[in-house]
């Protein structure tokens, strides 16, 4: 797993390189996010069951389909 930081304000999680379920690794990135911070997950498929819990937990989100295999979820709060 990596977790790239390109900028002061905005994280990058490839999920694409987390061995198994990757939803422990992006809860605990999201726990550590700063309020002002984004994080952009990148996944190979569009994380539908992500979205409740996102919301349900104070973040909002935006999602970009960039390739057939490459989804972008630009997380940040509330």
């Amino acid at each position: 797993m990596s977790t790239d930081t390109t900028d002061d304000d905005t994280r990058t999680l490839d999920a694409r390189e987390i061995d198994g379920e990757p939803f422990s690794d992006i809860m605990a990135e999201l726990q550590a996010l700063p309020d002002d911070a984004t994080l952009v997950l990148v996944n190979s498929f569009e994380p539908e069951p992500l979205y409740n819990v996102l919301e349900q937990r104070g973040f909002t989100y935006e999602t970009a389909h960039v390739t057939d295999d490459e989804w972008r979820v630009s997380i940040t709060h509330v």
